[in-house]
């Protein structure tokens, strides 16, 4: 994983999907001819949701506001008919987040060192609990059927609604 390329308070994690029911979403998708963006928005929202929702059930919980500080955020694309949804650490909770040393200068960022682990001060490695990571790689089978079968009820219901049938 490339940390270099996270902003500050994002989690990056990689993983490929083998969609089920293409097929059918291909076929759909050229009766109907473009996508609307709102429905590309709409199923990657939902497929995500269920990422967001596990891991903030299984965030490590102290005070509770690690678990408060997960959000979802949808990432800007040039491309039409894409979304990218990433899990962030709210940016408003930078004043909870970050360790200050004793000039003010930031030297740790706890949500970052909860997710991969830090080394301690006596310079032993304590291992992060990748509640985030994990789930992504233990819900890909349903995100990517939520994602599928939303689209599909979408533009199913778009090509009813022109007349497309």
């Amino acid at each position: 994983m490339d940390r270099d390329n996270c902003r500050e308070g994002e989690v990056m994690a990689k993983v490929n999907f083998k969609v089920e029911g293409m097929k059918e979403l291909e076929r759909s998708l050229k009766k109907l001819g473009k996508v609307p963006q709102k429905h590309v928005t709409a199923s990657a929202r939902k497929g995500m949701n269920i990422v967001l929702k596990d891991a903030k059930a299984n965030a490590p919980y102290d005070t509770g506001m690690l678990k408060k500080g997960i959000v979802l955020k949808g990432e800007r694309s040039k491309s039409k008919g894409k979304k990218v949804y990433r899990i962030v650490f709210d940016r408003n909770m930078n004043d909870v987040f970050q360790k200050k040393n004793k000039e003010g200068k930031v030297t740790g960022y706890y949500p970052v060192s909860q997710e991969y682990g830090f080394f301690a001060r006596d310079g032993r490695y304590i291992p992060g609990f990748r509640f985030i990571r994990d789930s992504l790689t233990d819900n890909v089978s349903k995100i990517e059927k939520t994602i599928v079968g939303e689209m599909k009820k979408k533009i199913d219901a778009e090509i009813a609604k022109g007349g497309l049938k």
